[in-house]
């Protein structure tokens, strides 16, 4: 194969793009978008290995863990092809590099695909399109099907075009660890992103009753018995306002005193379980049904 260099054509790139958007395909708890990934690559693997021996390490080496953003997932692909191509034609890019570099980048990546097409993009467009459709124009579904489409796709290809030609120039300086100190940065970024989002994605409550105390007149709203009116209404609407407790009881849970604490510190101590469980070899689908149990046994006993 060092003979005869092999070069994956636009045709080639092309149908990878196109297979990307099944990228979540078949998504799985274990090891999440790996499957949609392994089914992009296909096009182009089968043109750089056409040995079935290294077809199949090929395949076997995308099957590994992957998730990110849908489509933040293009420029990573990119740079994956390339990384490919050059180890196809005996470039010294082992196995740990090109996974390294995939896990490296979809972590800081991942943050960036929420906040620009599902809080951006996408209800800017679905605010035109719903003017539109108020007016009883039958444009308003074409233009958001047609508009949303266009700028998906086309950034699915650009980002992966560019992705493929940095992933080009990467390789280029093997010998200066430029592959290393990219994977390495990406690794830092990603796990400092993810870090942060530990306190948004893992929710901990722990309502175990420390402390009851009985709050004297004028610190908490007295609720008239009967009908309320609107004068009435507006005065207790105004008490809350103005920081009155909405019961005389002052319940002080756990959960209370550990977020004033340290806020977050259980989830935090949770994800740092399930890495040394990962660490240790333990399924992730024991992980996952053991937490299910934990939280439905927990919440029997009123502990969680």
């Amino acid at each position: 194969m060092a003979d005869k260099k092999v070069t994956l054509t636009k045709a080639d790139r092309r149908s990878v793009m196109l297979r990307s958007q099944f990228l979540q395909g078949s998504w799985n708890y274990e090891r999440m978008q790996n499957g949609g990934w392994v089914y992009s690559m296909i096009p182009a693997l089968k043109k750089l290995y056409p040995g079935k021996e290294e077809a199949t390490a090929a395949l076997k080496r995308h099957l590994e863990f992957f998730n990110t953003h849908p489509y933040i997932a293009a420029p990573i692909m990119g740079v994956t092809l390339a990384l490919e191509e050059e180890r196809a034609n005996g470039a010294p890019i082992d196995d740990a590099a090109i996974q390294g570099v995939k896990v490296g980048m979809m972590g800081p990546l991942a943050g960036v695909g929420d906040p620009v097409f599902w809080f951006t993009i996408r209800p800017i467009l679905g605010a035109i399109a719903a003017s539109l459709a108020t007016s009883g124009s039958i444009i308003a579904p074409l233009f958001f099907f047609i508009v949303w489409n266009v700028i998906r796709i086309g950034f699915l290809w650009f980002t992966q075009e560019f992705g493929y030609k940095q992933g080009s120039e990467i390789t280029k300086d093997l010998s200066g660890g430029l592959l290393q100190t990219v994977t390495k940065g990406a690794s830092i970024l990603g796990m400092f992103v993810m870090g942060v989002l530990v306190p948004r994605w893992t929710s901990i409550n722990f309502p175990i009753q420390i402390s009851k105390v009985e709050l004297a007149d004028g610190a908490y709203i007295n609720f008239p018995k009967g009908e309320i009116s609107g004068n009435k209404l507006q005065e207790i609407l105004s008490q809350q306002a103005d920081g009155l407790a909405l019961s005389k009881d002052k319940i002080t849970t756990l959960q209370n005193n550990l977020d004033q604490l340290i806020p977050g510190f259980a989830a935090l101590l949770l994800t740092f379980l399930c890495m040394w469980l990962l660490k240790k070899k333990v399924n992730p689908i024991i992980i996952i049904f053991g937490l299910f149990a934990v939280g439905i046994v927990g919440h029997y006993f009123n502990i969680l």
